[in-house]
């Protein structure tokens, strides 16, 4: 057995980060998540696939709540920065719209056609977008919650010193790229050894918005073990970040979680103010 990372081999590592092989029917889950998140569009107020730059997947939808002044959840998805879209977890907005949010559903290029640099750089350029409101969304000046999960979560966390996040929610967040760039996962993003570094942040802790970092209880241990050091690292650094294990949640049950107004999550980030 060849040592890569931790003790763990290549077959190992494989294991470690594949979520969809931990649980029963990730394919079924995923239909039952694209199936609430038509219904939601259905009965949801959107205005869809507005454009935040020039390539074909910067773009982001934008549902609005119906409360004057209300503060913006932006919403990454995950799929490990190169499978899934934002149609596929649309339904987690139910949550937000539910606690006075106006939510923005943010889509991005996935690898490999994008590198992480580049993917990176676009979730960049929808804050300033954003924060300088061209459609009149009323985003401007308002208080905005960027939040994502898995690969979206590692993009919340690289971003929440962006000038327009007011608060942070980063859920089952890749932080460390190390492990990534040694599995299965770096067959479609080819890492390079400066993006390894710039692009994980558990080694580059900075001020930024307070955050919820989350994970669920039963996901694979490397990815609470992520959660856990980002977590304990940020609050030595003393920045405000509160950490909350989702109970018996998987990778994508967690989710279920984010949907619910009641809901752990959504309740966390009411107390993170």
């Amino acid at each position: 057995m060849t040592n890569l990372y931790r003790g763990m081999d290549r077959a190992t590592l494989d294991a470690a980060y594949n979520n969809t092989q931990a649980i029963p029917d990730f394919p079924e889950v995923l239909r039952v998540f694209q199936s609430r998140s038509a219904k939601l569009y259905e009965r949801v107020s959107c205005r869809r696939d507005l454009r935040y730059g020039e390539h074909p997947r910067e773009r982001f939808d934008w549902l609005p709540c119906g409360n004057s002044g209300a503060p913006t959840f932006i919403f990454i998805h995950g799929g490990y920065w190169q499978n899934c879209a934002k149609e596929d977890f649309a339904f987690i907005a139910d949550g937000a719209l539910a606690r006075g949010f106006n939510v923005v559903l943010a889509e991005y290029t996935l690898a490999p056609e994008a590198s992480i640099t580049q993917i990176a750089g676009e979730i960049g350029r929808l804050l300033d977008h954003l924060g300088a409101d061209a459609e009149g969304l009323g985003t401007a000046g308002r208080q905005v919650c960027l939040s994502g999960h898995s690969a979206g979560g590692h993009l919340t966390a690289l971003h929440r010193a962006h000038p327009v996040v007011t608060r942070a929610l980063a859920i089952s967040a890749l932080v460390d790229l190390e492990p990534i760039s040694l599995s299965w996962l770096n067959d479609k993003l080819q890492l390079s050894k400066d993006e390894i570094d710039t692009y994980s942040p558990l080694h580059h802790i900075g001020k930024g918005a307070p955050m919820i970092v989350a994970v669920g209880a039963a996901e694979l241990p490397e990815l609470v073990r992520q959660s856990d050091e980002y977590a304990a690292a940020c609050n030595a650094a003393g920045e405000k970040v509160e950490h909350v294990h989702v109970p018996a949640c998987t990778h994508f049950s967690v989710l279920d979680d984010l949907a619910r107004p009641d809901g752990i999550l959504m309740s966390a980030l009411d107390r993170l103010g």
